[in-house]
């Protein structure tokens, strides 16, 4: 009997518990927000960035894709607008933010060539 109560004594006093250093709940969290933040957040944040530049970056004569899906070419910019020509005699202004997808003018003339 004094032999199991020092065992349990010893263990109380200075042996940390099983599991070592993964077995603590704060760092198991800290390390699932680290991977969280390098999966999900950073790429999301990268993306947004390069969407952002190439809406900065559109020109007269560029062909967009809108997120609505429609195809057309930009005729004139406005800082928060452009005005995209979907056919012949139909041209709708749209916000910056809307558009999807650009493919330079030179782009679409290459594709069509080859």
């Amino acid at each position: 009997m004094l032999f199991l109560s020092s065992s349990f004594l010893a263990q109380a006093a200075g042996t940390p518990p099983p599991g070592g250093i993964l077995g603590n709940p704060m760092i198991m969290m800290v390390l699932m927000f680290v991977m969280m933040y390098f999966l999900l957040i950073r790429p999301q944040r990268q993306r947004q960035k390069e969407h952002e530049k190439l809406i900065s970056n559109v020109k007269v004569g560029d062909h967009v894709v809108m997120n609505g899906g429609e195809h057309g070419i930009i005729t004139s910019t406005k800082e928060k607008t452009v005005m995209v020509k979907l056919a012949d005699n139909v041209k709708v202004e749209y916000e910056r933010s809307a558009i999807g997808s650009v493919s330079k003018k030179s782009d679409v003339v290459e594709a069509s060539a080859a």
